[in-house]
């Protein structure tokens, strides 16, 4: 009998991207999504990739009563809980409203685990809970700095929550993977990143650029203490990051982890802004409008990742390379614009 995911933040972009590969590993699948930043026509082009469409529920996660209705109808083996604001400035902007929802979310998700008895759980974590590292690359034992945002605020009180739960339980297990930079799309171009609104990420945002719906991209920075001034990051593929995803539910289900792990994902290259643009119009033709513009509240400086726990105790390497991620995010990106 196939084994039940529940995915929270499902239709979102990593969320999307982690459900087809879930979907192709032969897993049954429950969405959960309340489409503020997503939404639902991502299910379709799921539905287009694996002939599969997911059950779909539309609820907000901090309603603990809704939430509980998806447990009592659905035999959840594991949970990945995706469901998280995420953009850093605006979290800056405003705290309050990031701690309510990223935490309150993973608060009901965790005590509905623990009634039904779901035993396993994949956290969507990030490389923001280093803030900014006085060594790099980073490893997972890193020290974790005071974090520079209230989002990544949010993911360190997450972890902990999490392993405090842990340690007051003797079935809950769970593996935090720390996100690097995912960008990229699938390669059928029929999912991808799209934020509602204007984008707070940078590739959306170039895409916005390069389509002609935005006039142009900011540079948060050109005065950092980087080879060409701008900030340095470690970008990752949605797929070989949904990959990850997949492994580690076979892990816990399997019952090969420890209670508790925490792994890295990223490729160990560090990429700048502008190492990012000169590879996007390499791979792609286009020219990209930009300016420098002041820093960015909340922004580190740069972080890139050490791979080598992931690659030897998860057993996962990412496959691909800059220009891959670019040119298959610009495939999602005239994607849109046919549809537009």
């Amino acid at each position: 009998m196939k084994k039940t995911v529940l995915v929270t933040g499902g239709t979102g972009y990593i969320g999307s991207h982690t459900v087809v590969e879930l979907q192709a590993a032969g897993y049954e699948v429950v969405v959960v999504d309340d489409l503020s930043n997503s939404k639902e026509n991502s299910l379709a082009g799921i539905q287009e990739i694996t002939s599969t469409k997911p059950r779909f529920y539309k609820i907000d996660l901090k309603n603990k009563e809704l939430s509980s209705e998806i447990f009592s109808t659905h035999k959840i083996d594991a949970v990945i809980h995706f469901a998280a604001f995420k953009a850093v400035g605006e979290s800056v902007a405003n705290p309050l409203h990031y701690y309510q929802n990223n935490l309150g979310t993973l608060l009901n998700i965790l005590e509905l685990m623990k009634q039904y008895d779901c035993e396993n759980l994949v956290f969507s974590s990030s490389c923001t809970v280093y803030g900014q590292p006085e060594k790099l690359p980073v490893t997972e034992d890193t020290p974790i700095q005071p974090a520079a945002s209230p989002y990544g605020n949010t993911k360190q009180i997450g972890e902990e929550i999490i392993r405090d739960t842990i340690n007051s339980s003797d079935k809950l297990s769970s593996i935090s993977l720390r996100y690097f930079n995912p960008i990229g799309a699938h390669d059928s171009g029929l999912i991808g990143e799209l934020p509602q609104g204007v984008p707070n990420n940078l590739v959306p945002y170039l895409l916005k650029v390069v389509g002609g719906e935005l006039e142009q991209l900011s540079v948060f920075g050109g005065d950092y203490n980087t080879k060409d001034g701008t900030c340095v990051r470690d970008y990752i593929h949605v797929v070989d990051l949904a990959k990850a995803h997949v492994i580690a539910v076979d892990k816990l289900l399997d019952k090969k982890s420890k209670r508790y792990e925490v792994f890295n994902l990223g490729t160990g290259e560090g990429y700048s802004v502008l190492d990012l643009i000169k590879t996007f119009q390499e791979a792609t033709g286009e020219t990209i409008n930009y300016k420098i513009v002041d820093r960015r509240p909340g922004d580190v400086e740069q972080i890139f990742a050490d791979t080598r726990n992931a690659n030897d105790n998860l057993g996962w390497k990412a496959e691909r390379d800059l220009k891959n991620m670019l040119s298959t995010a610009w495939k999602w990106q005239q994607h849109l614009m046919r549809k537009s």
